[in-house]
């Protein structure tokens, strides 16, 4: 995997130097450490041709194919293309196969040289051919203009700002921050959304005037002029029955194939092991086609409600892998101001802790690691998921007995019992029974909800706050399967808001901080369309567990005990934390007269949320953190601190 950077601009005077370049691609070296390299070219006015741009290309590689002749940017045969790419195109063998058929020379074996000549066939329906993950710019000198592009479910990252005569982007936002005289200033809307989702949805950042390329998106940049199109976008309202048999052979044909193609490296490669049934899927698949054990790596918690290591153990010990642990223990907040250098933006979801933690640890055994990701959104294994099928019953109740289930005692013992009780949990359902089915959805899936925003913000930052509603970003996606259920809606909303905007970030960056390699045969786009067009009895069973397909496909590779456990998901003990060893440190942090001063939050509001989470009256665990990570988020990036470039040295590992 790789960091890349860059700019192209139509006005000598906004030009990008070579030792801006330097500081933008340095900045990225934790994405890269094995290579570097840079390619510019000046803005020129010719007679008779106008003017061409000026370019400017920087790259950070960590090898994985290739690692001799790899190194990038790369060009075509005559330096008319050239490319900068982070990430991996699995199918770049089939794919060269063709182009040195058509008459292409290769001057290396790496994935990134068959872009360049597929783009020189293809022009920008390249993209279509390619099944992998990236984030890429082209430059095409012929046609002056510069091509930006992301794979289609948003695991490689692309940020970019746009102003007069001038495009910069990079694989982190820190890298466009090494530009003199860029401003940052906070967008009101992007902390809005923050603490509704706990993270910045796409296309916005945190930054006023920077953003993310969505995710199976393009854009190109010519003549000054910026456009964006959707290049891929499986139809999530088409449905089709076939018998689940039917579903689980060609599912369990398409997981094999991706867990093969992503088998490929030059250097060693291992996998991320919870115990769950989507990542002991993938090391099963993985074990039965190399002939080595497969290195795999897990991390738990001193708190058993939070620790799946005995059933990673077990896993391994069924499928014959060489299996490494690790236990984190409540130190591990020291990591903290580490975690929001490299996020760049404020992140709450507090399973950043143990991803860069098992992170670390896998990558001191192998450069690449495959993962389960994407199990849960593609066939509903997340709880909340049994939740949308029971509020659907819900509304077709008569309204006196909707009243008493919803009734606000739920709510109110519901936010008294411990994160994961199943109190807790009917707290949550029962508050949000009221709603229209998307809102209710949004309720279950909020840091903070509309309320709780309102009486967290201060009067002024409300005043400031544009006409905006962050539910927008979600009912967006759901306007995508309006005639599905209601749990595939959730479930295929879910894969194009949650996934990239949470998920993949977590795993990008925290493992990226590493240089670590990620890979998620889960997201193979053949494996996403075919569960696309599965329905809903084919994930759920009556009981409405998930997961039933992939139960009908697999359970001949894992014990039946591994195929029935229930979902745990990779939590993080926040209410145990913020009641014992972050219980001080907190109360430093949130009620500092600095937080105060910024203006968004009343501080008696966050005081009482304090109060109330540390005598036990409510869990305010993730709502607590949310606020934590955005003030430090605030010191390090706001406030007078050294440059991120400085502060780089002692954030990275």
């Amino acid at each position: 995997m790789c960091g890349i950077t860059g700019a192209i601009w139509f006005d000598p005077a906004a030009g990008i130097a070579a030792e801006t370049l330097k500081r933008m691609t340095d900045v990225l070296r934790h994405r890269g450490p094995d290579d570097e390299g840079s390619y510019r070219s000046e803005w020129k006015l010719q007679s008779g041709y106008g003017a061409t741009p000026g370019v400017a290309l920087g790259h950070r590689r960590l090898s994985i194919i290739d690692l001799a002749l790899g190194h990038q940017p790369l060009s075509n045969e005559d330096g008319s293309v050239w490319i900068v790419f982070n990430g991996e195109i699995y199918n770049h063998r089939e794919l060269r196969q063709r182009l040195e058929g058509s008459g292409h020379q290769f001057r290396t074996h790496s994935d990134t040289e068959t872009i360049v000549h597929l783009y020189e066939d293809e022009g920008l329906d390249f993209l279509r051919h390619l099944n992998g993950m990236f984030a890429l710019a082209i430059w095409d000198a012929n046609a002056r203009r510069l091509v930006l592009a992301r794979d289609r479910l948003g695991k490689k990252p692309l940020y970019y700002r746009l102003e007069p005569n001038r495009l910069l982007f990079a694989s982190e936002l820190k890298s466009l921050l090494q530009v003199r005289g860029i401003r940052r200033e906070i967008d009101h809307q992007a902390l809005d959304e923050y603490l509704t989702y706990q993270y910045v949805p796409h296309p916005r950042t945190i930054f006023r005037g920077f953003s993310k390329l969505p995710p199976a998106h393009y854009g190109v940049y010519e003549e000054g002029r910026w456009k964006t199109a959707c290049y891929w976008q499986p139809d999530f309202d088409q449905e089709i029955n076939r018998p689940i048999a039917d579903y689980a052979a060609e599912l369990r044909e398409l997981l094999t194939s991706a867990v093969r193609l992503r088998l490929e490296a030059d250097v060693p490669l291992g996998a991320f092991l919870s115990g769950g049934v989507d990542s002991s899927l993938i090391v099963g698949l993985m074990q039965s086609q190399v002939a080595r054990p497969v290195k795999t790596f897990s991390i738990g918690f001193p708190i058993p409600e939070y620790d799946e290591t005995a059933n990673a153990r077990e896993v391994a010990q069924r499928l014959g892998t060489e299996h490494h642990e690790f236990h984190l223990e409540p130190q591990c907040v020291d990591v903290l101001e580490k975690l929001v250098w490299h996020y760049d933006e404020p992140f709450a979801d507090s399973s950043a802790i143990p991803t860069y933690y098992v992170s670390k640890l896998t990558r001191e055994h192998v450069t690449v690691a495959l993962t389960g990701d994407g199990g849960d959104e593609l066939f509903a294994g997340y709880l909340r998921y049994r939740a949308v099928r029971l509020a659907s019953c819900f509304d077709s109740l008569p309204r006196v007995t909707r009243s008493l289930l919803s009734s606000p005692l739920w709510q109110r013992l519901g936010r008294r019992a411990r994160s994961r009780s199943l109190l807790r949990r009917t707290g949550r359902f029962a508050e949000a029974l009221g709603l229209d089915p998307r809102r209710r959805y949004l309720r279950w899936l909020a840091l903070f909800d509309e309320s709780a925003r309102a009486d967290l913000y201060s009067e002024q930052f409300l005043g400031e706050l544009p006409d905006s509603d962050p539910f927008d970003f979600l009912a967006q996606a759901f306007a995508r399967c309006p005639h599905r259920d209601q749990v595939t809606s959730a479930s295929l909303t879910d894969l194009v808001t949650y996934l990239p905007g949470d998920l993949m970030t977590k795993v990008d960056i925290a493992s990226m901080a590493n240089s670590l390699e990620c890979r998620a045969p889960f997201l193979d786009y053949r494996v996403v369309e075919l569960a696309a067009r599965m329905p809903v009895a084919c994930k759920l069973y009556a009981s409405g567990r998930g997961k039933r397909v992939l139960r009908e496909a697999f359970g001949d590779l894992l014990p039946s005990r591994v195929m029935r456990r229930p979902k745990m998901g990779f939590g993080v003990p926040l209410e145990h934390w913020f009641r014992n060893e972050l219980k001080d440190y907190s109360r430093q942090v949130l009620l500092d007269s600095r937080a105060a001063a910024r203006g968004y939050f009343r501080p008696g509001a966050v005081e009482q949320m304090l109060d109330e989470h540390q005598t036990g009256r409510f869990d305010h665990g993730y709502r607590l953190w949310g606020l934590l990570f955005f003030e430090l988020w605030h010191r390090q990036w706001m406030d007078n601190q050294p440059t991120p470039l400085a502060v780089s040295a002692s954030a990275t590992t």
